[in-house]
């Protein structure tokens, strides 16, 4: 009897690709072989064992059913940082990087600073944060152990040692500390969006997610609590859905902020409101 062909990289690209698409096949194949992408074009007709097709076919069954390729690889990519990532964290995206990036604009490199990061899921706006300004003092909240635990072991995990970690929701974790600047990425969605039914929302945390009738619950929490907890001239950076830059910057300068601003993606779409206290 003649041995049946083994698999080869190629054509399980292919064969996957017809089903979910080749973006979400190629990083599903790199971790079914513990390899890295580029890998899989070096050594795109190598034979792959029985074993490792399989698993690659099981990964791609489940994509095709719903289930995000973030949580069924387990991490994610996130500006320099590749994150573990796990169902009890909302994913990490590339549209939240632009709250990084104002973040970042406003922490003088080499000057010690105390940053906080409310809701921090993953870990990933503390820690990219803390990757890039070594002398801020980072404080990462999040009301869920389990998803806290995430953000730990990532921090650990990447060697980083200016990030302290705090159970607590939003501002009740901050007791009574004041930072010059806090960032969060809150639940927006309005609750009962049809959004929040499709895709991969559909398998991440509600509570990551949605936040009242408008969406606007977590967000107005966390802007009332802000002046409480920021210096003189601290900053506030809110990342928020698409059409709330309007609502957002109207909390912002009645809870008595000044510099109120709506800096928009690379899609020209408003997504990340910021203001400071008066100094």
């Amino acid at each position: 009897m003649i041995p049946p062909t083994p698999d080869r990289p190629d054509a399980l690209l292919r064969e996957a690709s017809a089903r979910i698409g080749r973006e979400d096949a190629e990083p599903l194949l790199a971790h079914a072989l513990g390899r890295d992408r580029a890998w899989l074009f070096a050594h795109a007709t190598d034979p792959v064992a029985a074993e490792s097709a399989a698993a690659f076919r099981a990964l791609v069954e489940r994509r095709a059913t719903g289930e995000p390729v973030a949580y069924l690889t387990g991490h994610r990519g996130f500006w320099t940082l590749d994150l573990k990532v796990t169902p009890d964290t909302l994913i990490p995206r590339p549209e939240t990087e632009l709250l990084v990036e104002l973040a970042l604009a406003r922490i003088e490199p080499g000057m010690p600073a105390r940053v906080a990061d409310l809701g921090t899921g993953s870990g990933a706006i503390a820690l990219a944060i803390a990757s890039e300004r070594p002398l801020a003092a980072v404080v990462a909240t999040d009301v869920a152990k389990a998803t806290l635990a995430v953000a730990v072991a990532n921090a650990q995990a990447l060697g980083l040692d200016n990030v302290w970690f705090r159970r607590g929701d939003w501002d009740q974790a901050l007791g009574g500390d004041r930072f010059d600047l806090i960032a969060s990425n809150p639940p927006y969605v309005a609750e009962g969006d049809p959004h929040l039914e499709q895709g991969d929302l559909r398998h991440e945390p509600p509570r990551a997610l949605s936040s009242g009738a408008d969406g606007l619950d977590a967000i107005r929490t966390i802007v009332s609590a802000a002046p409480r907890h920021l210096v003189p001239g601290g900053w506030l950076l809110l990342e928020h859905g698409l059409e709330q830059g309007a609502a957002v910057r109207a909390l912002l300068a009645q809870a008595g902020m000044v510099d109120v601003q709506t800096a928009r993606d690379l899609e020209h779409r408003d997504r990340v409101t910021l203001g400071r206290m008066p100094a």
